[in-house]
């Protein structure tokens, strides 16, 4: 039956699927090489923000006060954020800005009471010290986040508000934060967004936050740098911004159709012509996911939402008369259809599922330039982000395989606009309780760390990449007892990986 099949079917079918997934790889090899030369260009020979850009300090005025300085919101989302909401009010309520010009707003969604009781007595003994900071919560979470900063904008003390700073609950900005970025917006007219860069607190927690910050750099140190500098554009990251409030309102405000509605305000605002600038130098510290499961929610909703907004907003981008022709272009290929549709479906597609197939049907050749070289490249130029973890590029590559499965699920459904498509879980936050966690551990006895670990053992498995796991081991025997490629042995360092995932024990290694 297997020989019936095979040459008629399943030959022709996969030598496709290769010319395909070599189609992609050379399209992401060739977006990463494009990345690469811009970055270089950028850091060599492109001026600096301050240069590019008008940058006058705002100074106090002993005559005038602080009437020079603008009006600033802050807003505070939160949701159940029991471990981490001091952090966030706390860093807001320290900015260096004249206290009668700056405005705090908690926007909380918590469903339980004692945590909304904790949240809005933090808010009240600030209160007291003299900040300008209100609670405020709806009664229902219609539209989530994005729900959440559109009621916020509407309330009537926001009207004498220019800007407005978006500070998700575990991200710590430093006092002069807005000393450093409001002078731009104050100084040209044009630009909408002032995005920082994200830098991570818990990124030596273990493995997962060390895997995590490598791809996270990458992002930050090269995609929004060469968005920034080529197109003034990139999308927002939700938070570590300051937006002008004129440019929301203009682009259409905040909209709940997807679950990036940060990446939604960017593209419309874009669309209308205003201009985005990244300061990289210009860091606000934040939490990493440190569970397995809260990782694989947030990759969900980043996949899943850019490609359903691209469903979305595809025609209106081609239609657009407000942006240059080779913005639109960018947009549409670069950012979306390459960045977030093709660079999850090849790395699974090809590296997951085709190549360890042709090893079941040798009459099917794969290149060594797109099995080999290919890849290599694109890994040495993704690492350019994190030199400090350059020692763990392999186990990087392997761990991205096994996120492209769940990241190639998410844009399918996203595209299709199916099943989980609009589904929002909040990314769990722990604060400074995994600390606490690990020094108690270390205090205990092997024989109750063990106890504990095997009573979780079952809520932690994975079968999706238990069942990975198998096929991927089972192709790498067959090509060690028959092939001659010697794929088996990637094959079974990712069969590990897949393994490790499958039973949850990611996050607890370093």
């Amino acid at each position: 039956m297997w020989e019936l099949i095979k040459a008629p079917l399943l030959v022709p079918m996969l030598k496709l699927s290769v010319y395909i997934c070599l189609g992609m790889a050379l399209m992401l090899f060739m977006e990463r090489v494009y990345m690469g030369i811009v970055i270089v260009l950028v850091k060599l020979f492109w001026k600096k923000p301050e240069e590019r850009y008008k940058f006058v300090p705002i100074e106090d005025d002993e005559e005038h006060g602080s009437s020079n300085f603008p009006v600033v919101l802050v807003q505070i989302p939160m949701f159940n954020e029991k471990e981490v909401y001091k952090i966030s009010i706390g860093a807001a309520c320290g900015l260096s800005w004249p206290s009668d010009r700056l405005v705090i707003q908690v926007l909380d969604d918590s469903t339980d009471s004692a945590i909304k009781s904790m949240v809005e007595q933090e808010c009240q003994r600030w209160a007291s010290k003299g900040i300008n900071i209100t609670y405020q919560i709806r009664e229902n979470r219609t539209g989530y986040k994005a729900g959440a900063l559109k009621e916020g904008l509407k309330r009537s003390y926001v009207k004498h508000c220019e800007y407005v700073a978006i500070i998700d609950a575990d991200f710590r900005p430093d006092p002069d934060f807005l000393r450093k970025s409001i002078p731009f917006l104050d100084h040209n007219p044009d630009i909408a967004l002032v995005q920082a860069r994200w830098r991570f607190v818990n990124a030596d927690e273990c493995l997962l936050t060390r895997m995590q910050e490598m791809s996270l750099d990458y992002h930050f140190t090269v995609e929004q740098e060469v968005g920034s500098a080529t197109h003034a554009f990139f999308g927002f990251n939700g938070t570590a911004g300051i937006w002008r409030i004129a440019a929301i309102n203009e682009a259409g405000g905040w909209k709940d159709r997807t679950t990036v509605e940060d990446m939604d305000l960017a593209v419309r605002a874009s669309l209308r012509g205003w201009k985005f600038l990244y300061l990289g130098d210009l860091q606000v510290k934040s939490e990493l996911p440190s569970t397995f499961k809260a990782f694989r929610f947030q990759q969900h909703r980043w996949s899943c939402g850019p490609a359903n907004l691209f469903r979305k907003m595809v025609w209106e981008i081609i239609t657009n008369k407000n942006v240059r022709f080779w913005k639109k272009v960018y947009v549409i290929y670069s950012f979306f259809f390459v960045r977030k549709i093709i660079a999850h479906m090849v790395t699974f597609f090809f590296y997951c599922v085709v190549l360890p197939l042709t090893i079941l049907v040798p009459e099917v050749k794969v290149p060594i330039w797109g099995s080999v070289y290919i890849p290599s490249i694109i890994t040495i130029l993704n690492s350019v982000g994190t030199p400090r973890s350059i020692h763990l590029l392999f186990y990087w590559i392997l761990f991205e395989n096994v996120m492209s499965l769940h990241r190639t699920k998410a844009t399918l459904i996203g595209l299709f606009e199916t099943g989980r498509a609009n589904e929002w879980v909040v990314t769990e936050k722990l604060g400074d309780v995994a600390k606490k966690v690990a020094e108690a551990n270390k205090n205990k006895t092997n024989n109750k760390a063990i106890k504990r670990y095997r009573s979780k053992l079952t809520d932690r498995l994975n079968t999706l990449e238990l069942g990975f796991s198998a096929f991927l081991f089972l192709c790498g025997c067959f090509d060690f007892m028959y092939g001659k490629n010697n794929y088996f042995i990637y094959l079974w360092l990712q069969t590990i990986t897949f393994f490790i995932t499958g039973i949850g024990y990611v996050g607890t290694i370093i």
